[in-house]
């Protein structure tokens, strides 16, 4: 199916993201016309859902054209059911970040939400890139909004966790260039990536490829021990540049393995699997217990994030259906969930500018609704069934137990400390009595707030009760991804 729907995601919020920039000084003129260009950019994707043939496992939406012919890179593109369902996620996610800095940020208001936009529509195009040159400009381009993001309206330490993360992610990317100028060469001078999954490559090959994949993407995840970064640039990162870093951002070096390291080193994704478990069940159970030390909020929830991508790579390398699909489910659920959790904290950090625990303590008597909210998605953090938490790492768990029993059980134990960490924080942050003036203050959420905690609570409650519509457009892919991955290539 060829059509320039993919194209129309990619472009139509950088294109937007100009018309922002225009609006100037006019700071009510930027947040209406980014408002509108991010309600575009959702709705151009609609039809790659509802135009979807589930039963294909191949690319959909396919286009095609040279854009260096010398070097024969083009300009490639089409989704299938592992990539279409994150372009929906990241364009809806990005309406969202745009109302929650409609009162927020007052400086810079148009280069805030431009940089937004454009971040939305160079992750659209990572998700839907088939010549590897293309995606490892949208790749590295995507770093430039979010240090943008994170050193302008960032917190006092913005310019170091801003360097940092900048530095973290270009270095990790860089052992992945050289490995795609060598599969360049070895395929005869092609940047195609479907050609490249067809490759016969040698084992010892195939091992160092996957080294440099996995340095590149393990970085993005982020996998332990490289997560350093993560942590300072929450904490330092605007409620928005939080929200899509846990959102999105996470999700591109998960996407990687799943589009480079598992179809084009098949033989060593294998052989390497023992690793990757191993540094996935550390991710699970040593994060989960940083995460229950954290004074800090914001802090908490990174880490927390560390753990719940765990699950994501631990899924991928136990090589069945259950664990891919799984791991799928809980990227797309962690989306749902990680911006749910920090535009809480930025709700109360907007009241109090304060994301210390110890700062709070009885928030449910002057903030009854908002209190609500915070208890579903602290619950759906913590892995509660009926909510989008739960179905995502219930799945990955089966999967584990049936490639070892002591993997899955090792894998399960992240539903305790899920719980231990994120409702020991809800008790001290929402229950007992008002612990201060401050609190005694703050008001409940306004409409704009409950707006978009009203949409993701729905996105969390129905993705929990009835997760057929994700689940179902991936079953082709994953199982075709599977098929490939089980046959040796040597």
């Amino acid at each position: 199916m060829s059509s320039h729907f993919l194209s129309l995601a990619i472009w139509v919020p950088i294109l937007g993201a100009l018309v922002v920039f225009a609006a100037g000084n006019e700071k009510n003129l930027a947040r209406w016309t980014a408002l509108i260009v991010a309600f575009a950019g959702f709705a151009v994707t609609l039809p790659l859902y509802m135009g979807f043939d589930v039963g294909q496992a191949g690319m959909q939406f396919v286009e095609q054209r040279p854009w260096i012919p010398r070097f024969n890179i083009e300009y490639f593109l089409g989704v299938d059911g592992i990539s279409v369902l994150f372009i929906l996620l990241n364009s809806f996610i990005t309406i969202l970040v745009v109302i929650a800095g409609w009162e927020v940020i007052e400086e810079k208001v148009a280069q805030y939400m431009g940089a937004f936009l454009i971040m939305s529509g160079l992750m659209n195009g990572i998700f839907s890139a088939l010549d590897a040159v293309l995606f490892y400009v949208f790749f590295e381009a995507s770093l430039i909004p979010m240090y943008i993001i994170i050193g302008v309206w960032g917190g006092p330490n913005r310019v170091y966790a801003a360097f940092k993360f900048f530095l973290y992610t270009l270095l990790g990317s860089l052992l992945m260039l050289i490995a795609l100028i060598w599969l360049f060469l070895a395929s005869g001078g092609s940047f195609n990536l479907l050609e490249w999954h067809q490759l016969r490559i040698d084992m010892a090959p195939q091992i160092l490829l996957f080294v440099a994949f996995l340095v590149a993407f393990a970085v993005k995840v982020p996998m332990w021990p490289v997560h350093t970064w993560l942590p300072d640039a929450h904490v330092e990162a605007p409620t928005g540049g939080s929200v899509v870093l846990a959102a999105i951002m996470l999700k591109l070096g998960a996407y990687g393995f799943l589009r480079f390291s598992l179809p084009i080193a098949p033989d060593a994704s294998h052989y390497l699997a023992p690793l990757m478990i191993a540094l996935s069940l550390i991710a699970v159970i040593y994060i989960g217990f940083v995460a229950l030390v954290q004074a800090d909020m914001k802090k908490l929830i990174a880490y927390s994030s560390i753990s719940h991508m765990g699950f994501v790579t631990l899924g991928f390398f136990i090589f069945n259906r259950l664990g891919v699909e799984g791991a799928l489910v809980q990227m797309i659920s962690h989306g749902f969930v990680s911006a749910a959790m920090f535009l809480c904290v930025g709700v109360m950090y907007d009241r109090m500018h304060s994301r210390q625990i110890a700062d709070y303590g009885g928030v449910v008597n002057t903030m009854p609704k908002f209190a609500g909210f915070f208890m579903l998605f602290a619950m759906a953090n913590a892995g509660l069934p009926a909510t989008s938490g739960f179905v995502g790492e219930f799945m990955v768990a089966l999967g584990a137990i049936k490639y070892n029993f002591w993997v899955g059980f090792l894998a399960a134990t992240t539903l305790v400390l899920g719980a231990a960490y994120t409702l020991w924080m809800y008790k001290r942050v929402v229950f007992g009595a008002v612990a201060n003036s401050h609190v005694a203050e703050l008001a409940d959420i306004n409409h704009r707030e409950f707006l978009f905690l009203a949409l993701l609570a729905v996105c969390v409650l129905a993705m929990g009760v009835y997760p057929y519509p994700f689940t179902e457009v991936m079953h082709a892919s994953v199982d075709n991804l599977l098929k490939h991955v089980a046959v040796s290539k040597l």
